[in-house]
């Protein structure tokens, strides 16, 4: 038996349910099967059961008799390894050691949790003495520390397994059939008519960005979509902020729920009407569950961190990033900002991946694109967000051209029609259509007609 220890401590682990386990395979190989989903030959502590089980495996792969005790024997000797699994009798006495075959799956699930424990003690190990290794960066440290909890955490029987197609085709036939009974879609709504028509929503472990030239209404966008996932559909969010704080961003929210304008709120001169509308949206928003990060020109890994704390602590749904411009990634300074943003980049979408959450990060667009419709090479500093990024949303406001009656009447009226250009879409359409910015609450708004916006952004006209 192995004789590994941690501090004068066995590491966990359970001889004869590694013996019942092997046991019970040898009696019958269908059991193979069933246990081949739940172990690799790394979960068994004792090394001769390691061998064991992998030649096992390789036995199945290479070979197309049954597997008992002397096809076995014969398949060891002829890759030298019998004395490496034990020997013959030794193999011979796992099967007297198997209380009952049905059992046999629960008995793989409890040597897996085991070897999950020794993991997180060598993991435990390794991070202690990293913690002690003053030459490393200690963020680094934690940062890949939680990133490999979050991996062991999620580690769950065949995760490393290939797909069968005919498995893929059922599964995906049973979600179709669901969804066309239900209606239910499978990506988070963002509470707009067209851009929920072209994406189908927001889907999990997408990486999605949302560009604009300053003062075009980035983060008011990325709010109004906040607002809706909140109040529309109750959606768990989480939101980083790196430009603007909490509190402002609460008073945004406040503006966009209640319909009171936004400059009565910043200077407090409210009318009865106002501070009752603001109170009745208030009590709205306690009950929403919204979750901020203010911390200005927050570290990549600090993040990435806190995206994960909220995952587990909140279980949040949806990840907002405002914005990936002011985002450190912590690079040699001589490192050119074109290539930190593009470790930025690759990194929140491999977190998108790890979390199984959408992340929808704004961004810049370049000067280039002043009174021009923006395109994906407009984003700034990095042609590798428009490579990692599932959706590409871009924003824009033609400023300069002659309006039409309707469009000089809703300018009067605090709406401005807004074009909403969807770039990039890695699982659907593009395309471009128009939504309403309604400037004296801050908020995007469906464009149906004029005469809606204008009765909402002036309640007394």
């Amino acid at each position: 038996m192995a004789t590994n220890s941690m501090q004068g401590r066995v590491p966990p682990q359970n001889e004869e349910v590694e013996r019942a386990v092997l046991g019970a395979i040898l009696l019958n190989d269908r059991v193979l099967m069933d246990v081949a989903d739940v172990l690799a030959p790394g979960d068994f502590y004792k090394v001769a059961h390691q061998q064991l089980f992998a030649a096992i495996l390789a036995f199945k792969q290479e070979s197309s008799e049954a597997l008992d005790l002397l096809t076995l024997n014969a398949f060891l000797k002829s890759k030298a390894l019998v004395d490496q699994c034990g020997g013959p009798a030794y193999i011979a006495s796992l099967t007297s050691d198997v209380p009952s075959m049905t059992n046999a799956v629960y008995y793989a699930q409890i040597l897996k949790g085991l070897s999950q424990r020794r993991k997180l003690l060598l993991y435990a190990s390794q991070l202690r003495d990293r913690a002690f290794d003053e030459s490393q960066d200690i963020q680094k440290v934690i940062d890949e520390g939680e990133q490999e909890l979050s991996v062991l955490s999620n580690e769950v029987a065949g995760s490393d397994s290939y797909h069968e197609i005919k498995d893929l085709v059922q599964t995906l036939i049973s979600d179709i059939e669901e969804r066309s009974i239900t209606g239910e879609k499978r990506g988070f709504d963002s509470g707009y008519t067209a851009l929920d028509a072209i994406t189908g929503g927001f889907k999990k472990q997408e990486f999605i960005i949302i560009g604009a030239r300053p003062s075009i209404g980035k983060t008011a966008f990325a709010l109004s979509i906040v607002l809706n996932m909140l109040i529309r559909k109750n959606y768990r969010v989480g939101f980083f902020s790196l430009e603007m704080s909490a509190f402002s961003l609460m008073e945004r929210l406040l503006a966009g729920h209640s319909r009171v304008d936004f400059t009565h709120i910043r200077r407090a001169t409210l009318k009865n009407t106002e501070m009752q509308a603001i109170v009745d949206a208030s009590a709205a928003l306690y009950d929403s569950q919204l979750y901020i990060q203010d911390t200005p020109n927050m570290k990549l890994m600090e993040l990435r961190a806190q995206a994960r704390r909220m995952k587990l602590e909140h279980d949040v749904q949806v990840i907002f990033i405002d914005y990936i411009g002011l985002m450190d990634a912590e690079t040699d300074s001589r490192v050119p900002r074109h290539e930190q943003i593009s470790i930025i980049s690759r990194s929140l979408k491999q977190l998108a991946r790890e979390l199984d959450v959408p992340i929808i990060c704004l961004s810049q667009v370049g000067r280039q694109a002043d009174g021009i419709e923006p395109k994906l090479a407009d984003l700034r500093d990095s042609g590798s967000i428009e490579q990692d990024a599932d959706v590409v949303i871009l924003l824009h406001r033609d400023t300069t051209k002659n309006r039409t009656d309707d469009e000089e009447q809703r300018e009067k009226s605090n709406v401005q029609e807004t074009k909403v250009i969807m770039a990039k879409n890695r699982n659907g359409e593009t395309g471009i259509f128009s939504i309403a910015f309604v400037r004296n609450i801050v908020r995007f708004e469906d464009l149906d007609t004029s005469k809606t916006y204008i009765a909402a952004a002036n309640p007394n006209a």
